[in-house]
């Protein structure tokens, strides 16, 4: 009968255990600050090495894993006075952490970076041993920056959601009695190529190019050194689309 009793208590008490850690994680405060944890990776490098008459060889793996999820269950757990946000925009405060691992325990480097949303300033920066260290640094900044700050924070939010008013129809659109100036297409080629291309006596590219002209008479030119310039009148209709390809004739070598 004791095998039995023993076996119950042990049962009972693990349910215990079990029950004790899966309790609700503490409600923050209303007035609690705001922070957004970004995407942080968890680096980890592992090798191994041996030998024997007189050979020897060795390895080394190691590589990167998502660990944001991992930060905001510690933030919950060592620094419930803050509430945690996925949307950047909505928190005071960004949290940056890289956390090293496959290494003893005296070799991991955590590193972990807090920057103020509203001015842009790093309110702490430190390198420590474990996920957990890391973790109450960064709350012991935060918490004593938004005791100093929390309220200004707070009134420069408030102030940019009253500047946002919601209106009950979209302004009428002020349209101008001006109509746009009608165009038309002008394809410009050249023989040889990348001639310049002027426009009533201005540069607006190099051939072949496609250019919009406004409607009505315009003098097109095509330079290019060592050749004679091409010049040409051309009406242009507005929605036409007009095709020009230029055959420079070399220009004579001076004597």
């Amino acid at each position: 009968m004791r095998p039995y009793l023993s076996l119950a208590m042990i049962i009972l008490g693990l349910s215990t255990l079990s029950l004790a850690q899966e309790k609700a994680a503490p409600i923050p405060p209303v007035d609690a600050a705001p922070v957004f944890v970004t995407d942080s990776q968890s680096w980890s490098v592992a090798g191994s090495s041996g030998g024997s008459g007189g050979n020897y060889g060795g390895s080394m793996a190691g590589g990167a894993r998502p660990q944001t999820a991992e930060i905001i269950k510690t933030f919950g757990e060592r620094c419930p006075q803050v509430t945690v946000n996925n949307i950047q925009a909505k928190a005071d405060y960004i949290v940056l952490l890289d956390h090293e691992g496959g290494k003893g325990a005296l070799r991991h480097k955590n590193k972990v970076a807090v920057f103020a949303r509203v001015s842009g300033d790093s309110i702490v920066s430190k390198s420590t041993l474990s996920l957990g260290g890391s973790v109450q640094d960064a709350c012991e900044a935060i918490l004593h920056d938004w005791a100093v700050h929390g309220s200004v924070m707070r009134s420069v939010a408030s102030a940019a959601q009253s500047n946002v008013a919601p209106s009950a129809s979209p302004a009428p659109i002020a349209l101008s009695s001006t109509a746009a100036p009608a165009t038309g297409k002008l394809s410009v080629a050249s023989t040889p190529p990348d001639a310049d291309i002027e426009i009533d006596g201005s540069f607006v590219g190099n051939t072949p190019s496609d250019v919009q002209v406004t409607e009505g008479e315009h003098s097109v030119a095509v330079l290019k050194k060592g050749y004679n310039d091409w010049k040409r009148m051309m009406r242009i209709s507005a929605g036409s689309s007009v095709h020009v390809n230029a055959e420079l004739e070399k220009a004579p070598t001076p004597q």
